[in-house]
């Protein structure tokens, strides 16, 4: 089935979770109003990014009167968003949430926590310890978040659970400057959204967030790329967008006609290799 989404590539304000509900709020009303079904928000969209130490403090329960709130607007509208989960025992998750009709479909916990560069994500936070895919209204989806999708086997797994839908929740700085001035986390961005489409024979719906947080930039940019690693359309850059496109099922049809690679994927040899390299102590 055809289906239109909506990214919200938003500024949220680090540490306020009851502002960046009402900047939440304002996109899914103008995102329903446009005729989207569903709409993806960045990673850690309820918080900021760089919190270190307000972990804690802006964590909230699956319970929690944020998640009530996120689950009556889930009514208009499917909704992908990040957070940070706090669990019963006291362990702290960069999360992402799937809702529909005002019900929680699925949650990701992000498994790679980066600690290089900027990033310091370990010292705050429990890592995720799996992928599964889901299935919507739309068909088979997966969410990675971030750094999950920069490892292969993240994607892949989801992509062998048959997800048709990719989606990939961001909060990607600005780095690195090529000879004629374009950005370099973009061109690297942009090359693994595409490639990770082509060879999965998959959508991929990519939502990064905008916005300054201790001198860093965050630049947007967020995209939806069809199944032959096309994007549909693509949103501004180092500016708040609202993107949309509509996710056909002829073009997945197609490009699994085309160029099947899914259909011929040798899972069984995937694993017998990998639990060789296991048994010789590779890992």
């Amino acid at each position: 089935m055809d289906f239109n989404i909506a990214l919200a590539q938003i500024k949220p304000k680090l540490g306020c979770v009851s502002d960046n509900l009402q900047l939440i709020e304002a996109s899914v009303t103008q995102a329903v109003k446009n005729g989207a079904e569903l709409i993806v928000f960045p990673e850690l969209a309820l918080t900021g990014y760089f919190l270190k130490d307000l972990v804690p403090d802006v964590a909230i329960s699956l319970d929690s009167p944020e998640m009530t709130l996120l689950k009556r607007l889930s009514r208009e509208i499917a909704i992908s968003i990040g957070f940070v989960e706090a669990t019963a025992d006291y362990r702290f998750f960069n999360s992402a949430i799937f809702l529909d009709k005002g019900e929680i479909v699925h949650l990701h916990r992000k498994v790679y926590l980066p600690t290089y560069g900027l990033f310091d994500e370990q010292r705050y936070l429990a890592r995720g310890d799996r992928f599964r895919a889901f299935d919507s209204r739309f068909g088979r989806m997966g969410m990675l978040i971030c750094e999950d999708l920069w490892h292969l086997s993240a994607p892949y797994i989801l992509a062998m659970q048959g997800a048709t839908t990719i989606i990939c929740l961001s909060s990607s700085p600005g780095r690195g400057l090529t000879e004629d001035e374009r950005l370099g986390s973009t061109i690297a961005w942009q090359r693994l959204t595409a490639t990770t489409a082509t060879f999965l024979n998959a959508r991929v719906l990519y939502c990064n967030r905008v916005g300054f947080e201790d001198g860093i930039n965050f630049w947007g940019g967020s995209e939806a790329v069809a199944p032959c690693g096309t994007a549909l359309s693509r949103g501004k850059l180092l500016e708040e967008d609202l993107v949309y496109a509509v996710m056909k099922e002829g073009e997945l049809r197609r490009e699994r006609i085309l160029s099947p690679l899914m259909r011929d994927e040798n899972l069984p040899l995937t694993i017998r290799e990998l639990q060789l390299i296991a048994q010789e102590g590779g890992l």
